[in-house]
Order: structure tokens, then C-alpha cells, then sequence
């Protein structure tokens, strides 16, 4: 068996330092718990961008740039040391992380962030990097778009694990490029909640016959700092759930076996089998036995997306 553990915590909002900070106290209650494997949520460090939902066209563009430019200078540069007491937590606590990321890629425009979702391996090494390959709806204005060179299942103590972001998980082709490298856990770190996404989860683990993890995003509007700029008129209700999480645990055939963790802070723990994975795909494996591979293939270009070197 596998003990896994989703942190479902609001992060120090828009203060990356501060996130780190708490990502690492949270890792160590989690392994304390007896977790191998440690799960955050999309975009936790240093926060999901919420306010995108609530901002009108036009009339908030000032106030739009004022966020932005908060949200990138506290996003995550992965060439500096920023992340290190995350990495050594993982070492010294021998367990797997998967975070959820404002990615800032400093060898190229420095102004592009991303929203990305790392692995970190309990020796400390960063296992992958995956960007999620298309925003939703207002997070084009946000985030750039990702590439397939992070679209990767990697092997890990807990079993081989892979990850699509939010709403990655309604492309079929994505999912698919998971399924054909033997995925055994899932990961959904998200900002979608209820009961209809929760379904989804549902049928991916009957689809991948795999674990899924559905990591979910909690935020509070006594979450926000007290100098978020216009916090009254956009969360004029001050006990509002920004976003209730719905962090769940559902075994390969689509049975939840925790959560969902609904408008509550906590860690939801879980033990698995990765056995369950292989039984689930005697009679439905997608990506083996049932693919049709003489009718049906899918390429994928996994090539990094960077632009080329400049020369002079």
C-alpha cells in the first residue's frame, strides 16, 4: 500500500516566500502522517488568480495589470534557488511532492508566466516540469501556453505518476498520451469543484484505469491580504468561499475512497494499492489491449516549444 496525502490549504497569498514557507510545514505534517506521496494544488505557490472571474472587460484593466504584475513578481523562477527549502524537505523527509506553480521562465521573455505543476523526488530532484498546454477561457490572459515536452509519467517510490492540469483533463488526446505510458496515478491538481467535476475524475480513473487525484483549490475571502486592491467590491461578502476544493482520492473503476474535502482546510489522507491499477485494466486497458493501434495511432510532439537563440 501507498499513503498519499492532498494538502487542501489556502497558500500566503501572492507571497511566494510565504507559500514556500507553509508548503514546506504542510509536507512535514503530511509525512508525519505517514505520506509517501505529497500532493498541492494548481498554482498554490503563490496563488490561483481568482480574480480573473470577477473582473469586467475594459472597466478593470488597471486593476488587472496591478494584479498581474504581483502574480508575476512572486511566480517561481525554477533556474534560481527559490524553491530549495521545498527540495530539501522532499530530501529529508524522503517523500514525493507534486505543486502546482506560477512558473516565470527567465531565459526568455521574463514578462510569461506559466502555470505548470512540478514533481520532486525524495532524493530532491526535480523528476518533470509540465505546463499546462491551454489556459481556460480568462486565464489566456494570464498564463502562455505549455508544450508537450513536460507531458510525462514518471517513475517515483509511490508508484508511476503523471499529471494534467485542470481542465487538460477534458482533452482527450492528453489524457490518452498519459494512458500510453502506464500511468498508475493520476493527478489533478485543479481550480474546478462540485459534484460534476468530481464525475469527471470519476470516469478518467474508469477510462485510464488508474488512480486519480483530484487536488483541489480552497480559498477564502479572509484568505486574500489586506491590501488586495479592491477586495471589498470584488468579495464584497467576507465570509465567502472563494472556491470550496472538493479534494478527493478515487480508485481505478471510478469509486471515491476519500473526500470529497468540501469547504474545509486539511489534509486528506489515503492509502492505495497499485496493484488495483493492473486489475482494473484486465477487461478495459486503452492503451493496451483495447487501443486498436492498427486503426487508430496519436503522435505527440514532446519537442520543447522554446524559440530559437538569437545571433548576431
Amino acid at each position: 500500500m501507498t499513503r498519499i496525502a492532498i494538502v487542501q490549504e489556502p497558500p500566503a497569498f501572492l507571497d511566494r516566500e510565504g507559500t514556500i514557507a507553509k508548503a514546506v510545514r504542510l509536507v512535514a505534517e503530511a509525512a508525519n502522517g505517514g505520506a509517501e506521496l505529497v500532493v498541492f494544488s494548481e498554482a498554490f505557490i503563490p496563488g490561483y488568480p481568482a480574480w480573473i472571474w470577477r473582473l469586467k472587460p475594459g472597466a478593470d484593466g488597471g486593476l488587472a495589470g496591478q494584479l498581474h504584475g504581483r502574480l508575476v513578481d512572486n511566480a517561481v523562477d525554477l533556474s534560481s534557488d527559490q524553491l530549495r527549502p521545498l527540495f530539501d524537505a522532499a530530501r529529508t523527509l524522503k517523500v514525493t511532492i507534486l505543486c502546482g506553480i506560477n512558473e516565470r521562465d527567465s531565459q526568455w521573455s521574463r514578462a510569461t508566466i506559466y502555470n505548470s505543476v512540478i514533481v520532486i523526488g525524495p532524493d530532491g530532484s526535480l523528476l518533470n516540469r509540465h505546463r499546462k498546454l491551454m489556459p481556460t477561457n480568462p486565464e489566456r490572459m494570464v498564463w502562455g501556453f505549455g508544450d508537450a515536452s513536460g507531458l510525462k509519467v514518471v517513475d517515483t517510490p509511490s508508484g508511476r505518476v503523471g499529471s494534467l492540469v485542470c481542465w487538460e483533463n477534458y482533452m482527450p488526446l492528453a489524457r490518452y498520451a498519459l494512458y500510453a505510458q502506464g500511468i498508475d496515478i493520476h493527478v489533478a491538481p485543479t481550480y474546478d469543484s462540485g459534484d460534476g467535476w468530481i464525475g469527471t475524475l470519476q470516469h478518467i480513473a474508469r477510462e485510464g484505469g488508474c488512480w486519480v487525484i483530484g487536488a483541489g483549490n480552497v480559498l477564502r475571502v479572509k484568505d486574500l491580504p489586506r491590501d488586495f486592491p479592491d477586495r471589498d467590491r470584488l468579495y464584497p461578502d467576507a465570509d465567502e468561499w472563494i472556491n470550496q476544493g472538493d479534494s478527493v482520492v478515487i480508485a481505478p473503476g471510478g469509486k471515491i475512497v476519500a473526500g470529497p474535502l468540501r469547504k474545509e482546510t486539511g489534509i486528506l489522507h489515503a492509502d492505495i494499492d497499485l496493484k488495483a491499477a493492473i486489475a482494473a485494466r484486465r477487461s478495459l486497458d486503452v492503451a493496451g489491449h483495447y487501443s486498436r493501434p492498427d486503426i487508430f495511432t496519436l503522435q505527440v510532439n514532446a519537442k520543447s516549444q522554446r524559440p530559437a537563440e538569437f545571433s548576431y
